[in-house]
């Protein structure tokens, strides 16, 4: 029972529920605050993804006359639930170790995938042409990045499991045990070709420039979400804050979990490192280029971060 109640307040306190909300929005306001400065300008209030979040709370939801009503209301909600789930999963060295009984790094990979999903049926749900656009847009764009980021996984998984005498293992808590005893795989040269294929996955999975293609204002005015709005927008801003914790956690878990012991001093890591891809991978990667046409990003993704991921894979397990 006790095991239970400790999943249950990992899914909805922390390190999942509010803290990954809260934070996420926090991170989401610090990037908007620092491109503003970058480009010379005021920029937002750094709470202001909190006051978009109240905001929408108090709107009315519009239910377009050709949607499938159940359908657009209730996916962001399965969207929100996975990322919940899956923040519970990651662990943050010295402060947090996920519970075997809820799953492992298998298990985050399908839940990764939810929210394209999520943002593919609510643009077929919505029956706007935009959406319908967006769709196919994040359909090719998940089909290009989830490939690499399996065998990104599949890398880690088998060089952790080798290392400790067997074959594979795809628990979090071994890896990062693994990492903190033989040295972080972001120092392992063997490793370093999945390291950049992930540094190609997390902008594209996070939809920002230049693989914010699906959602591009400029050209199909957000897309899959183009008629959404009051509290279920507000769900998809809340998915897209829980996925983002998630997403960076992940990389700091698979390639960089090195951490001081004590739960202060882990904590204070974890989060400079969530800070510095946070910056690094999305602030200044967006500030920096265009957007991609969806032929472009597709090709690029089976080109560069496909042929690295494959790389790493093949020279661990020949290694």
């Amino acid at each position: 029972m006790s095991n239970q109640i400790a999943i249950l307040l990992a899914v909805l306190l922390f390190p999942g529920g509010v803290f990954a909300l809260v934070f996420g929005l926090a991170m989401k306001g610090v990037d908007r605050r620092v491109a503003a400065r970058l480009q010379s300008r005021v920029g937002p209030p750094l709470l202001q993804p909190f006051f978009d979040i109240v905001k929408l709370g108090f709107k009315r939801t519009m239910v377009p006359a050709a949607a499938n009503e159940t359908v657009f209301l209730y996916t962001p909600l399965i969207g929100v639930v996975s990322m919940l789930i899956a923040a519970a999963l990651v662990p943050i060295t010295s402060v947090y170790a996920p519970d075997a009984a809820i799953g492992n790094l298998l298990v985050l990979l399908y839940l990764l995938m939810i929210p394209g999903i999520v943002l593919m049926i609510a643009g077929s749900a919505s029956g706007s042409p935009y959406g319908a656009i967006g769709f196919s847009r994040e359909m090719a764009l998940m089909i290009a990045y989830e490939g690499p980021l399996v065998l990104i996984a599949a890398a880690v998984a088998i060089r952790t499991g080798m290392g400790m005498g067997g074959w594979a293992t795809f628990s979090l808590n071994d890896i990062i045990a693994y990492q903190q005893a033989h040295g972080s795989f972001l120092f392992d040269p063997v490793m370093w070709p999945a390291v950049a294929a992930f540094c190609f996955f997390y902008p594209a999975n996070l939809g920002i420039v230049p693989f914010d293609i699906p959602e591009a204002e400029t050209e199909v005015l957000e897309g899959p979400l183009l008629e959404y709005s009051g509290p279920v927008l507000a769900l998809f801003k809340i998915m897209s804050a829980l996925k983002k914790v998630v997403v960076l956690s992940l990389g700091i878990a698979l390639f960089f979990p090195a951490a001081p012991a004590g739960i202060v001093g882990g904590f204070l890591v974890w989060l400079i490192k969530m800070a510095v891809l946070m910056l690094v991978g999305i602030t200044a990667v967006r500030l920096s280029m265009g957007r991609m046409r969806i032929d472009q990003a597709f090709v690029f993704f089976l080109k560069w971060p496909l042929l690295l991921a494959v790389a790493s894979l093949a020279v661990v397990v020949v290694v």
